[in-house]
C-alpha cells in the first residue's frame, strides 16, 4: 500500500503548524476554512487541553521566533472568538491558555500580542448544559385549553418551531461528538432532551387525536395537524414536520379506518405528499434536495444528519496509518461539512414572535409520557379490531343470566380481612400521617397539627381521645392503638385504605394529597371507587384521607382551600370555552369524554 499523501492525511503537529502559518503578523488569516475546520474537529483526535499544551510548548521552543509567537497569539484569539463555549465549559483549557498568555506577556517582543488572549471576556455558557427543571409557579393561573383547538395552524406551527429551535441551539459540538463516537445519548442530557422533545411532539399529536370520542371529531384533529405540517413546510422547519408526519402516520392513528373515512381526499393528498417528502427512500433524497434549495432560516431533520455523521464515522477510519500518527483528512473534511452546516443553522434564528404564556403551556402539554403500548390500547378502545372474516355471521349475544337474591347478597358482603394485612395498612397510615402532618418533625402530632386532619379520623376524632397519657401530644404508638380499635369497631371499613382505579378527568382536578394539579389527557390520575377521592399515581400510598362512602352524585368539588388559592383569568378571545360539570370519567365511560378547559399554573 502506498503511503498516504499530505493532501489525504497529516500528523497533528503538521496541522497545528498549518494553522499557525495561516495567520500573518497583523492577524489576518489567509485561509479561515482550514483553521476553522481544525479547531472544530480537533477533539475527535486531540483533547482541547492537549492542543493548548502543544501551543504552549511550541512558544517555548528555542527555534520559535517572535513572529511565530505573534501568530500563535492570533490563532488563540481566533479560537476563543469562534469557539468561546469550550473555554467556559472546560476550566482546565482556560487555565492552560492563561498560562500561555502569562508566559508571552513577560516577553517584551510579544507583550502587546499577548493581550489578544482574553479568556476572562468569555461569557458564561452554563445554561447550555442545564436541563430545565420546571418548578410549579405560585403565580396566578390562566385558563386555557390544553387541546389547542383554538389555535390557528400557523400559530401552532410557529410556536412548535420556536420551542424546538431553542432546544436545538443548546446542542454543542461536543454533544454531536459524543453521540457519534458512542452511538447513544447516555450522559448527554442536552441532545437527549432535544430528541425527547421530537418524540413528545409525535406522541402528543397521537394523544390529541385519540382524546376525541367520535370518528368525525378525530378526523377534524388529524386535518388540523396536516395543516400544521403544511405551515411547518412553509417555515422550512423539516424537523418538526417529520415529528408531525410521524405522529399522524403512527400505527395507532393510521389503523383508525372509520376516522380516515371522514378526511377529505384533498387533505389526504396533501398528507401523502408530505410523507413522500420526508420518506427515507433514496436516503431521504427528496428532503435533501428540498433542504439544499432553502435559504434563510431552515431547520434540518436532525436525525438524518446524525445518521450521516454515524455513517462517516463507521465507514472511514480516524487515522490513515496503522501507527495512528496521521489524521485521515478525508474523514475530517466530511464530518466537518456536516457539523458546519448544523452549526450555521444555530446562528440563523426564525423570525417568530412567540407568546411566553403559550410557550409555557405548550411545554407542559408536551411533557406527557405514555408508552407505545398504552397509546395503541387507547386506539383499540376508540376503534376495536373488526373480525378478519367479514362474511361470517356475528356470534349471537349471550343470554343474560338473571341474578338471584343470593348472588346480590354475596356481592355486597366483603370477606373479613386478614389481621396481619390490617396491621400492615395501619402502620402505613400512621407513617403517612406523621410524614405529612408532623410539620416540626419532633415525632409527635401536636394539637395544632391534629386540627388540620381531625376530620379524617372515622371515630373519636377529639384530640383528647387519642392522647391517652394526656401529655398534650400524640405519639405513633397512641395513633396505632387508635386505628387498631377503630378497625375492630368499624369492621375494617375505616381508614385510608382506598379502592383506586385509573381515571380520566375532563375538568381541573387537584390531588387530595399534594394539592397539585393532575395533568394529562387520558388516565391522568387515580380515583377511589368508594369515596371518590382523586390523587396522582405517586401519591396513592401517601394519601392520608379517610375512605368514606360518598353521596350518589359523581361531582367532586374542589376543596375550599384550593378554591381560595385558585385565581383564574379569563381565556383569550380565541379560546373555546365549554361549560362542563366537574366530572370524573371512569375507564368504561371514556367514550363520552369531551374537550375540557383547564386551569393551568404558568
Amino acid at each position: 500500500m502506498e503511503p498516504a499523501t499530505l493532501e489525504q492525511s497529516a500528523t497533528v503537529d503538521e496541522l497545528v503548524e498549518a494553522c499557525i502559518n495561516a495567520f500573518d503578523e497583523e492577524g489576518a488569516v489567509k485561509d479561515s476554512s482550514v483553521v476553522r475546520m481544525f479547531l472544530m474537529m480537533h477533539p475527535w483526535y486531540l483533547p482541547s487541553t492537549d492542543l493548548a499544551k502543544k501551543l504552549h510548548a511550541k512558544s517555548e521552543e528555542e527555534s520559535c521566533t517572535d513572529e511565530v509567537k505573534s501568530k500563535i497569539c492570533h490563532l488563540v484569539k481566533y479560537w476563543i472568538s469562534e469557539f468561546p463555549v469550550e473555554f467556559d465549559l472546560c476550566p482546565a483549557l482556560a487555565d492552560e491558555i492563561r498560562g500561555l498568555r502569562d508566559k508571552l506577556s513577560n516577553e517584551d517582543a510579544t507583550q502587546q500580542q499577548s493581550q489578544l488572549i482574553d479568556v476572562e471576556s468569555v461569557p458564561s455558557y452554563k445554561w447550555k448544559r442545564q436541563v430545565t427543571q420546571r418548578v410549579p409557579s405560585m403565580s396566578k393561573k390562566r385558563k386555557m385549553s390544553l387541546l389547542f383547538d383554538h389555535l390557528d395552524s400557523c400559530e401552532l406551527a410557529e410556536h412548535l418551531t420556536y420551542l424546538e429551535y431553542k432546544s436545538f441551539c443548546k446542542i454543542l459540538f461536543q454533544d454531536y461528538h459524543s453521540f457519534v463516537m458512542h452511538g447513544c445519548t447516555v450522559d448527554n442530557p442536552i441532545l437527549e432532551r432535544f430528541i425527547t422533545l421530537f418524540n413528545s411532539v409525535s406522541q402528543w399529536i397521537q394523544l390529541m387525536v385519540l382524546s376525541k370520542p367520535t370518528a368525525p371529531q378525530r378526523a377534524v384533529v388529524i386535518s388540523h395537524f396536516i395543516q400544521v405540517a403544511q405551515k411547518l413546510l412553509q417555515l422550512q422547519n423539516f424537523n418538526t414536520l417529520m415529528a408531525v408526519v410521524g405522529g399522524l402516520s403512527n400505527s395507532s392513528i393510521s389503523r383508525l379506518k372509520d376516522t380516515q373515512s371522514h378526511i377529505s381526499s384533498d387533505t389526504n393528498k396533501a398528507f401523502n405528499s408530505l410523507i413522500e417528502l420526508v420518506s427515507s427512500c433514496g436516503n431521504y433524497s427528496q428532503y435533501r434536495r428540498r433542504f439544499s434549495d432553502c435559504s434563510g432560516f431552515r431547520f434540518p431533520i436532525l436525525g438524518v444528519h446524525l445518521k450521516d455523521l454515524i455513517a462517516v464515522q463507521v465507514a472511514l477510519p480516524d487515522w490513515a496509518d496503522k501507527e495512528k500518527s496521521r489524521v485521515n483528512l478525508n474523514k475530517t473534511h466530511q464530518l466537518y461539512a456536516i457539523l458546519q452546516e448544523l452549526a450555521l443553522i444555530q446562528t440563523s434564528p426564525p423570525r417568530i414572535e412567540a407568546n411566553p404564556d403559550l410557550l409555557n403551556l405548550l411545554t407542559v402539554s408536551l411533557d406527557q409520557y405514555h408508552t407505545e403500548e398504552e397509546i395503541y390500547q387507547m386506539s383499540l378502545q376508540r376503534e376495536p379490531r373488526k373480525p378478519s372474516n367479514s362474511n361470517s355471521a356475528p356470534a349471537p349475544a349471550p343470554t343474560p343470566k338473571p341474578s338471584s337474591l343470593m348472588d346480590e347478597w354475596a356481592a355486597s358482603v366483603k370477606p373479613k380481612a386478614d389481621p396481619a394485612i390490617i396491621t400492615k395498612h395501619i402502620h402505613k397510615m400512621v407513617d403517612s400521617v406523621f410524614k405529612n402532618f408532623d410539620t416540626d418533625g419532633d415525632g409527635y402530632i401536636s394539637q395544632e397539627e391534629f386540627e388540620s386532619i381531625q376530620n379524617n379520623f372515622p371515630y373519636l376524632s377529639k384530640f383528647g381521645e387519642l392522647d391517652q397519657n394526656q401529655d398534650g401530644k400524640i405519639s405513633r404508638e397512641e395513633m396505632v392503638d387508635y386505628f387498631m380499635k377503630a378497625s375492630s369497631l368499624l369492621n375494617c371499613k375505616m381508614g385510608f385504605i382506598h379502592t383506586f382505579t385509573e381515571a380520566t378527568y375532563v375538568k381541573p382536578t387537584f390531588c387530595e394529597h399534594c394539592a397539585g394539579f393532575i395533568w394529562g389527557f387520558y388516565k391522568q390520575g387515580y380515583k377511589c371507587k368508594v369515596c371518590g377521592v382523586n390523587c396522582h399515581k405517586a401519591c396513592r400510598m401517601r394519601l392520608a384521607v379517610e375512605c368514606r362512602k360518598r353521596a350518589k352524585s359523581i361531582s367532586h368539588e374542589t376543596p375550599p382551600a384550593l378554591q381560595a388559592r385558585s385565581m383564574s383569568y379569563p381565556p383569550p378571545s380565541n379560546t373555546h370555552t365549554h361549560n362542563l360539570q366537574n366530572t370524573v370519567i371512569a375507564e368504561e365511560d371514556i367514550e363520552t369524554v369531551e374537550e375540557g378547559v383547564f386551569d393551568v399554573h404558568l
